[in-house]
């Protein structure tokens, strides 16, 4: 197999994230949806809104989540349009909580855990999808990135509770919390193969490697970073840029990065590329291409 193509530059600023899209040479075509994660409220690390203004003005993109499956300030449709607001995304650009009219089913007849993946109905407005990830640790997944974006963070209020017991139907707020990891992990690969499926083409992934906490977004109170600042990746394969992601951190002099691969390698969270490897939406073998 040929190994994919991902790109990388280590100034973190709004024009480099431009710049390594254009490197890609793939054009989004249509209305585009540029999926990102709002940041819970009380979260010190997510990427802030002004930072993914020229990316999204350059794609004249949407930017688009979903409802959350657990407490907090983006359970509901009324909640999470508020945050949006109260962090400004709304200020700068115009905004779709694609599951405030409900799910559509995607069917996965390959998965190995889950055969379909409740998304939020809206995805059916958009031809093409930017995935613009905060690469950092998550509490659960190990850690999150493109992939994680592809299932949880597209899948509806439904689909997140549906992925996270690993397919159970009507599995409760504590059954999320008591599913085996490798299933998770492995219903996480199923979804986000979905989400490629959908789209074919016309999608591409830009992980940003900075704020690195062992923590995720969704998280209110997170903890702060523990690595410095790495660099952008982009790539048309989410396999890849999450694989390369965590090469990255491996490789690092920083000895801050112990305390992230502690939290990737307790909740294997590099079974969620393997998975996603197996299911064929992408490829671990890459070719890391440094820019300027």
């Amino acid at each position: 197999m040929t190994k994919s193509k991902v790109y990388f530059i280590k100034e973190i600023t709004p024009e480099n994230v431009v710049k390594i899209f254009q490197t890609l040479n793939h054009q989004l075509k249509g209305n585009v949806a540029v999926k990102v994660h709002s940041g819970e409220r009380g979260n010190q690390n997510y990427l802030r809104p002004e930072f993914m203004k020229a990316i999204i003005e350059y794609l004249n993109g949407t930017v688009v989540e979903c409802n959350t499956a657990y407490d907090g300030a983006r359970d509901t449709t009324e909640k999470h349009l508020a945050l949006m607001q109260e962090h400004e995304w709304s200020t700068y650009y115009n905004v779709d909580i694609m599951d405030s009219v409900g799910d559509m089913i995607l069917d996965i007849p390959n998965g190995k855990v889950i055969k379909k993946n409740y998304v939020g109905n809206n995805l059916v407005n958009y031809d093409s999808m930017l995935v613009l990830s905060h690469f950092k640790g998550h509490p659960m997944g190990g850690y999150g990135g493109a992939l994680k974006q592809l299932s949880i963070g597209i899948a509806s209020s439904k689909g997140k509770r549906y992925i996270h017991c690993a397919g159970k139907e009507n599995g409760s707020y504590e059954d999320m919390f008591h599913t085996n990891q490798d299933a998770f992990l492995e219903a996480m690969a199923d979804a986000a193969s979905s989400i490629t499926n959908y789209f074919q083409d016309n999608i591409a992934y830009i992980n940003v490697m900075c704020n690195m906490s062992v923590d995720c977004d969704c998280c209110n109170v997170a903890e702060d970073p523990c690595m410095q600042d790495i660099g952008i990746l982009a790539s048309l394969d989410p396999v890849a840029i999450d694989q390369a992601c965590i090469d990255l951190v491996q490789n690092s002099t920083d000895p801050g990065k112990d305390h992230l691969l502690e939290r990737i390698n307790s909740r294997n969270g590099i079974h969620t590329i393997e998975a996603a490897s197996a299911l064929g939406i992408g490829n671990r073998e890459y070719e890391l291409v440094e820019i300027a």
